[in-house]
């Protein structure tokens, strides 16, 4: 194909136009505490009371002029709010009950509690809706990884464009490395692509002529020419952002009760408030004025603010800590379901092994020495950037072999390379010939390495094969860490894999799995889910492939690899691993534990509270501003108790 390679930037700014993210600094908690909105309005609210509170000393009328304001500023969004559920949902939230107990205290004369009780209500917001916040934005960060700009070829040379900009029929320059930025069909050129972000294969796939990509994956040593056949929205980092999105609504089990409860909690105080102000001077024998009093106090110390913001602050924040340290959950319903985990299933391709592949065999014919074989083979691979031909020169290295130079060397996509080495022609590539046209020795070599789920690299000299060289995927460095962690929180590692259960041991021995199962269809390993969770309880599925998605999808909670998963895993999963560290999910079920038991700290601090400030206010005729105090006080604790999650290393 001819076009022209006239370029319209800067050469610096061709070279990286794909996949490069300009650095943002991140701002401090503090700084975007205080660039916040309802923070400032809480600020805001909590000026005006200690201004209303100074000017009443000389100025009555400024002073509740002041305290208006304060009203206004910290408490119209939450009076709206509560307007709004009344409304529309005709129940009563706790938004309503502050601000009517705060009217109540003014109305009697108590402008100060009513201003100081709109002040932490609305800090207290400000803290969650932060919290909430804050989660969003560490979650969304992780899916900024997609590639921002692309190179479309147009008439008079290269133009480097938004991915945004992007039209079906585009045609595209992807440069050897860079990330491949929409889905497409490969027009002109030749590469092995690392795919493993899309369809979960370990080892990279030479790409041709007439060949699909995918937005998304790696491009290896050679240049492609893309024609662009679908728009970037369906990219799959556009799927993960969109995912995130949808599950911004979904809470666990236990805040959806607390939800619940909450209408029916708050309609209850609201008939005790007023049943206290009709029945108290008949009963008690109080004034009217004492009986609205305790009313009032009644209204505030019984409201469950703090009960209400027990469970979300926490777990929002578990989500955003998990989200720095790689782990995206959809939902903080899942946080809730993975501190319950009892078992965790990895597939084994792409998520128990790394995808970087090692020399695990060496065969060769009779009369052949096999560093002999390996010397040749790696002289005429060590020009090659495929990750099969880095791990044979990387093999003969680590055995001390002198390699030669090689020369007329040829490399084809799809088959190998071609190379001459001390006059003598030599080939090494896929194991792949007609029936009949390998010797014995090779087809019963190739069949055995095959069936132990090796990739084999045929070596052939003056087209007699003379060796075969088997391949495997090497263990993830962080396997067997990562399954001893679990160990250490008392949970259970189990092995799910389509490969024979000679490779499947082999690799579980290396790693410490505990349960094993081979020889696995899809279908097999979701039976194989349930029976784990019949058995265990609660249990966790890791993997990166299509054929994991049923399994991820049956599983208590899914965990897909983010980098190397495909696009229909990550979507069934619940979690996404974005830096594929398997290691990060045992720290991530201690963190969800720890999430829970801060969850269970707030619950029952919020419910002892509320009951000793109703005694109190029986027993001990506890005032206004304390029963504001210690019931606004507490829910700021949980709200702080809970956000304590988000300090790096907690």
């Amino acid at each position: 194909m001819q076009t022209s390679t006239k370029t319209l930037l800067p050469a610096s700014q061709a070279a990286g136009a794909s996949g490069k993210q300009p650095h943002r600094k991140r701002k401090s908690s503090l700084q975007a505490l205080l660039r916040h909105g309802e923070m400032l309005q809480a600020l805001g609210s909590g000026a005006l009371m200690l201004a209303g509170w100074g000017a009443g000393s000389w100025s009555h009328v400024l002073s509740v002029i002041l305290y208006v304001a304060a009203y206004a500023v910290g408490g119209w969004n939450k009076a709206k709010e509560g307007v709004e559920t009344l409304i529309k949902e005709r129940d009563l939230d706790v938004n309503l009950l502050m601000i009517a107990a705060a009217m109540g205290a003014a109305s009697i004369g108590y402008w100060n509690e009513g201003a100081l009780l709109i002040f932490i209500f609305a800090m207290s917001g400000a803290l969650e809706s932060f919290a909430s916040e804050r989660s969003r934005k560490d979650i969304s960060s992780l899916a900024a990884l997609k590639p921002e700009t692309a190179l479309r070829l147009e008439k008079d040379g290269v133009q480097l464009v938004a991915v945004e900009e992007l039209k079906v029929g585009d045609l595209l320059l992807v440069k050897p490395g860079e990330i491949i930025p929409a889905d497409g069909r490969v027009e002109s050129g030749s590469s092995a692509v690392n795919q493993a972000s899309i369809t979960g294969e370990s080892i990279p796939v030479d790409k041709l002529t007439g060949d699909e990509v995918y937005a998304g994956t790696l491009n290896g040593e050679g240049a492609l020419y893309v024609e662009v056949t679908s728009q970037a929205e369906s990219s799959l980092f556009s799927k993960i952002i969109m995912l995130v999105e949808q599950a911004q609504s979904e809470v666990p089990a236990s805040q959806r009760f607390i939800q619940r409860f909450e209408g029916l909690y708050a309609r209850g105080v609201v008939g005790l408030t007023l049943l206290l102000i009709v029945l108290s001077p008949v009963v008690f024998g109080w004034s009217w004025g004492t009986s609205f009093y305790k009313a009032m106090v009644f209204l505030v110390v019984a409201s469950p603010c703090a009960l209400v913001s027990s469970i979300m602050p926490a777990m929002l924040s578990a989500m955003s800590s998990s989200a720095r340290r790689g782990l995206l959950f959809k939902g903080s319903v899942h946080m809730e379901n993975l501190a319950a985990a009892a078992v965790v299933a990895f597939d084994k391709t792409g998520t128990l092994t790394a995808g970087s592949p090692k020399v695990t065999d060496l065969l060769v014919s009779e009369d052949e020495q096999a560093d002999e074989i390996l010397r040749m083979a790696a002289s005429a691979e060590q020009l090659s950037s495929h990750p099969l031909a880095r791990a044979i020169v990387t093999e003969a290295q680590n055995r001390g072999l002198q390699l030669k130079e090689a020369s007329h060397m040829k490399a084809t996509a799809g088959l190998g390379i071609e190379a001459e080495i001390d006059g003598s022609s030599w080939s090494i590539g896929k194991a792949k010939r007609p029936s009949g046209e390998l010797q014995k020795w090779a087809e019963e070599g190739v069949q055995k390495l095959e069936m132990e789920g090796k990739t084999v690299s045929l070596v052939i000299r003056e087209g007699k094969p003379v060796g075969l060289i088997g391949l495997r995927d090497e263990i993830r460095p962080q396997a067997k860490a990562a399954i001893e962690r679990l160990h250490k929180l008392g949970v259970k590692a189990a092995m799910l894999t389509g490969d024979h259960e000679a490779t499947a041991q082999a690799i579980a021995r290396e790693a410490g799995v505990d349960l094993v199962f081979s020889d696995l269809l899809p279908q097999d390993k979701v039976t194989h889910v349930k029976a784990l969770r019949e058995q265990f309880g609660s249990v966790v599925m890791v993997g990166d492939g299509v054929n994991d998605a049923p399994a991820l999808a049956g599983a208590s909670v899914g965990i897909a690899m983010g980098s190397a998963g495909s696009a229909t895993a990550l979507e069934v999963a619940d979690v996404v691993l974005m830096n594929d560290n398997i290691e990060r999910i045992a720290g991530a079920i201690a963190l969800a534990r720890r999430g829970q038991r801060i969850v269970k700290q707030n619950i029952i601090f919020a419910v002892s509270v509320i009951t000793l400030l109703v005694a109190g206010n029986f027993g001990l005729s506890i005032p206004l501003p304390l029963g504001v105090i210690g019931h606004e006080g507490s829910t700021i604790l949980v709200i702080l108790n809970g956000l304590r999650l988000l300090r790096p290393g907690y």
